[in-house]
Formats: C-alpha cells, structure tokens, sequence
C-alpha cells in the first residue's frame, strides 16, 4: 500500500505530471505555450500571481534535441529496472493528454540503482516531445515516477508507426472522451511493462539520461529524465484514433543550456 504521503502527491497530478497544489491554476493551452510563463493567478500578490513562470525563465526545461546534446559516457550510471507489474488503473482525460493513473495499491516502479521510485501515473504526447535532429516521433509515452520524498522521474519512451498494440488499444478502449472524465470502474487488468518495447531487458535499460523538467506548466526543474534508446510500435489507424483525444499535444524543444546528456550504453 502506498504511503498517506504518495497518495497526496498522487492526488495533484494535472495534465500528465504532478503540479503546484494551487486551489485554481490559470487555464492553459499548447497554443499559448510561447505565454505560459507569464500567465497569472489574478488572485495572488508578485511573485505567487506567475505561478508557471519557470516555463520562462527556466534554464533546465524539457524536452530537448537529443542529437543536439552532447553525449557522454563517463563511469558507471545507475542500474535502471522497470518493475511493471499487473496493474488495474483508471483511465483519465486530463483536458491536455490521455493518462492512465496507477491504482493506490500498486507497487511497481523504476528502480534507479537501490532506489525504487513508484509509478504514479504514465501518458501520450503527439508527436513526440523529445527529437532527434529532424526526427521527430509520430508519438512519445511518458511514464511518471514520484518517490515519497518528492523526487520525480520520467522514463520516457519514443513510438513509431508499425503492428497494433494490444495494451495502447485497451486504453483507448477505456479512455473517456470529456475532457477532465475519468473511468475507474472498467475492471481492466492488464501489465504494464507490456507497454515497453520488445525483446528489451527491463531489468537493465538502456537509456539516455539528462536533468530537466515537466513538459507542463508550471514546468517544474529537478526532473530527472530516462529515454530509452529503443522504441514501441502502434497502428497508423490507432495514432489516429489517439489523435480524435487530443493531438499536437507536445511542447517544443526546449534550449540545453551547455547540459550534457549521460549513457549507458
């Protein structure tokens, strides 16, 4: 059973990540991305009034161009472990993103060398959010990790166009179409680390790793971020049903600010 402190933090998660607990954040769009920073809780005093305003001013904020990053492969990094298990979630349009929320009881997570940091909750961008160059992904899918003591990590996985996925159609099967709906009395059972890419080994990824933030107002640093080098595969006919939910939901590349990117490759 997850801790009273997990549960409160797995209770302010808005569109697709944890956020302030502010009791009315300002309305936000994609479409005001360029602005975010500088929209305002009228009912606050200077500096609460700019309650995303790291989205501007942040000098670590995802996602990023990964061929524009300079890889490093310096020492040993932290063994990386996705404990997936058997999960029964609820579905949730958030307003921003289809998201699937862990249920209370679940005990999975990302285990970064000895410490396991719990799924709360994972999520689709279209198209991808981190690019490589010109490559830029039909989709990305963002699991999210939040540990007792606040620490957020985001394993984050890149999606091409090939065979149906059998899980991702279960959770647009599920998905409620009204933004801020949410279904959690499907019964649904299903393994989550069916969601990885295949023939991987979950017990010891291989991945990109960088420091950044959430790619959602208010855009929070000290995120550590997990890109698989791999990636998972849905039906053209299912990126566009995922696209009748919500589409161009993906912010742009954000600057590196001379960040250098570790792998363990």
């Amino acid at each position: 059973m997850k801790t009273n402190i997990l549960v409160s933090l797995a209770s302010i998660i808005f569109t697709g990540y944890v956020t302030m607990a502010v009791s009315a954040p300002p309305h936000w769009s994609y479409e005001e991305e360029p602005h975010w920073g500088a929209l305002e809780d009228a009912s606050q005093v200077v500096p609460l009034r700019y309650p995303y305003a790291e989205c501007g001013i942040g000098t670590h904020q995802s996602p990023v161009d990964l061929a524009n990053a300079r890889i490093v492969k310096s020492g040993p990094l932290n063994k990386l472990m996705a404990r997936y298990g058997i999960d029964t979630p609820s579905f949730i349009n958030t307003g921003h993103a289809i998201q699937v929320n862990t249920s209370p009881d679940f005990t999975g997570g990302l285990k970064v060398g000895k410490e396991l940091l719990p799924l709360i909750q994972l999520h689709f961008h279209e198209p991808s959010e981190h690019v490589f160059g010109d490559k830029k992904f039909p989709a990305e899918l963002h699991f999210v990790h939040v540990s007792q003591d606040g620490k957020i990590a985001v394993l984050a996985v890149t999606i091409n166009i090939g065979e149906e996925n059998a899980v991702f159609q279960t959770i647009l099967d599920n998905m409620p179409y009204g933004s801020g709906e949410e279904n959690s009395t499907s019964g649904v059972r299903f393994k989550l680390s069916n969601l990885l890419p295949s023939g991987i080994n979950t017990a010891n990824l291989e991945y990109l790793t960088l420091a950044g933030s959430l790619t959602t107002p208010p855009c929070s640093e000290g995120v550590q971020w997990y890109v698989l080098t791999k990636s998972i595969a849905i039906s053209s006919a299912q990126l566009e049903q995922m696209k009748t939910f919500y589409s161009n939901n993906a912010r742009s590349v954000q600057s590196l600010n001379e960040r250098s990117v570790l792998s363990n490759r």
